[in-house]
């Protein structure tokens, strides 16, 4: 599964290149958290779940989890791989290659039942938390998607995190 087409089809693999390379930064990492899921929240609001301005370089999704601690609904907005088969998503707990675990993967462990926003359509979800083999296959998958994922596990002595959402049973 190559890279996301979004960018690809909007200016090129130089693009492309650009956009790893500066996400790659440590500055990236500084700043990134504070900027982009606030643009992404306020667009994605104000669209009615239509836009998701950073889905115009990666494929991106709106979660929204049960908190782990206060039990109240948590929106962010998230990067995702899709599956080939079209089966579900494939979510990071990168953190932009900060150190600790991102709040959203603490909820998903204490609550997997949740739903995403995607092009406008709400999609209830179940994740999963991928380890051992399973999750090798995925990496390696996820290091041809999106190559600064490696930057990011390798600034952090933790293991990112890797979920599998896939669509919950109808009536679920």
């Amino acid at each position: 599964m190559g890279t996301a087409g979004a960018v690809r089809g909007r200016g090129g693999a130089g693009l492309l290149r650009l956009v790893q390379t500066v996400s790659s930064t440590r500055a990236f990492a500084k700043v990134a958290p504070h900027v982009i899921p606030a643009l992404d929240r306020a667009v994605h609001r104000l669209t009615r779940g239509r836009v998701l301005p950073s889905a115009r370089l990666l494929p991106g999704v709106v979660l929204t989890s049960t908190g782990a601690r206060s039990g109240r609904p948590r929106r962010t907005p998230l990067a995702c791989m899709p599956e080939p088969d079209g089966s579900g998503w494939i979510l990071v707990g990168s953190n932009f290659g900060r150190p600790g675990h991102p709040a959203w993967t603490h909820n998903l462990l204490a609550h997997p039942d949740a739903s995403i926003s995607r092009q406008g359509e709400d999609v209830p979800v179940t994740a999963l938390l991928l380890t051992g083999a399973e999750r090798a296959a995925v990496w390696q998958a996820l290091l041809a998607f999106w190559p600064p994922y490696a930057v990011y596990q390798g600034r952090v002595e933790r293991e990112l995190r890797i979920f599998r959402l896939t669509r919950a049973p109808e009536g679920a």
